[in-house]
């Protein structure tokens, strides 16, 4: 059986309650909150990703990785490069991880003597800060050569392999490896 029904029209206007216009709001809000939050873990495994990629490369100890760079290059170009890779200039917190980096740096550099660590007293002659401009508490200087030697020229810091991971200061601009720390979450 066939209905044939000429005289409906569709409507001119559609009208919704409030409700269901302020329902679709709060759901299209809920939306763009789940779309942000996967886009923030998305982001945070492919970070976690790349860190696992310089953690095969390099060393892992504890909380953070490590990764010699055999290029040499001057002190802030190397922060800046390891900052680009997502890290800092290794900075040893306590002996246990100053020789663990003299340690990787005589495998993986076996040519360097001297690598770039994140220590510096650019800003005030005599206060050596980390990368992030906070105080060190650790440091394993060479008394037996008179360091730091408090010279305005030399401002950064080198652990040097073939003292034992004593550390020296040096001028900026020379050309060194270096070696990078990355926080592992």
């Amino acid at each position: 059986m066939h209905v044939l029904c000429r005289d409906i029209s569709p409507p001119s206007l559609l009208f919704l309650p409030d409700f269901f216009v302020e329902n679709a709001a709060a759901e299209e809000e809920d939306v763009k909150s789940q779309i942000e939050k996967l886009w923030h873990e998305v982001n945070s495994l492919k970070e976690m990703q790349a860190l696992q990629t310089v953690c095969l490369r390099g060393i892992k100890s504890h909380r953070k990785c490590y990764l010699t760079i055999e290029e040499p290059k001057h002190y802030h170009e190397a922060n800046e490069d390891c900052i680009a890779q997502g890290g800092t200039l290794a900075t040893p917190r306590d002996m246990m991880e100053n020789n663990e980096l003299r340690d990787y740096a005589k495998r993986s550099a076996p040519g360097s003597k001297d690598l770039w660590i994140g220590v510096a007293d650019i800003v005030k002659e005599g206060q050596y800060v980390d990368v992030n401009s906070f105080p060190v508490s650790f440091v394993n200087w060479d008394r037996s050569k008179k360091q730091p030697t408090g010279t305005k020229r030399e401002s950064c810091v080198v652990l040097s392999v073939s003292a034992q991971g004593k550390w020296y200061d040096e001028v900026c601009r020379s050309l060194k490896t270096y070696i990078c720390e990355y926080v592992i979450p």
